[in-house]
């Protein structure tokens, strides 16, 4: 094998070894994303929960209200 193939042989592997670095920076962007999704749903979840805790206290507040206002009666 002649210098120049070896030096071509070299770039080659040097252009396969970048190709793979390009490849796991792909995943790692990949999983980042997913994370950020998994952490957006964890949020909107909690947000349904806060609301749904809002709903069953507004029955309470209505009727302490209006036993309130039988109180004045």
């Amino acid at each position: 094998m002649s210098e120049r193939e070896r030096e071509r042989e070299r770039e080659r592997e040097r252009e396969r070894e970048r190709e793979r670095e390009r490849e796991r920076e792909r995943e790692r962007e990949r999983e980042r994303e997913q994370e950020r999704e998994r952490e957006q749903e964890r949020e909107r979840e909690q947000e349904r929960e806060r609301e749904q805790e809002r709903e069953r206290e507004r029955p309470r507040a209505r009727e302490t209200e209006s036993e309130r206002d039988r109180e004045r009666e």
